[in-house]
């Protein structure tokens, strides 16, 4: 695969590969496909509302659980400038499952599973579980990514505080 970029992320400490490129704060988002809950294809970048990314390896692990929660929590009192979607490989039906055990009604899920398109033009694909790596990016209305965390372990959480603070800037 293109542009491997081995060791960038751990899992318990054991060095994995991303694929594709590592993007950073100025970039412009990637414009992908993915799978909405009801199976219809979603396009994620480009210009529009400021957005939270989200990404996370399987919404039914527990840092995974955790991670989606508080996002879920944080989108009800971002206002509708601000727009929170969590990126996942899992399958639709899964995330919906998940979105309706859990109540997350504040964000959008969206499954990087059948292509893991998201994952090679974002660079989290890893490409030894084929999984998305944990990461944040925040996407201006322009289209413009103003914050981007690859999270180095992947149990371990992102720094949900800078990314907030990232997205309320953003949409002011």
């Amino acid at each position: 695969m293109a542009n491997e970029r081995p060791g960038a992320v751990t899992m318990r400490g054991n060095p994995l590969t991303l694929v594709g490129p590592e993007l950073g704060s100025g970039d412009a988002a990637p414009e992908v496909t993915l799978l909405d809950n009801a199976l219809r294809d979603a396009t994620l970048g480009g210009a529009g509302k400021v957005r939270i990314v989200s990404v996370v390896p399987s919404l039914d692990t527990p840092v995974c659980d955790l991670q989606t929660k508080r996002f879920n929590e944080e989108a009800g009192s971002l206002g509708d400038d601000i727009e929170v979607v969590s990126v996942s490989a899992d399958l639709p039906f899964a995330q919906a499952r998940w979105c309706t055990a859990n109540a997350a009604s504040a964000i959008t899920t969206l499954s990087d599973h059948r292509a893991m398109a998201f994952g090679e033009a974002f660079g989290t694909l890893v490409k030894e579980l084929r999984l998305d790596a944990r990461a944040i990016f925040v996407i201006d209305r322009a289209g413009k990514l103003t914050y981007v965390e690859y999270v180095r372990e992947i149990a371990e959480h992102p720094d949900y505080d800078a990314a907030i603070s990232a997205a309320k800037q953003a949409a002011s």
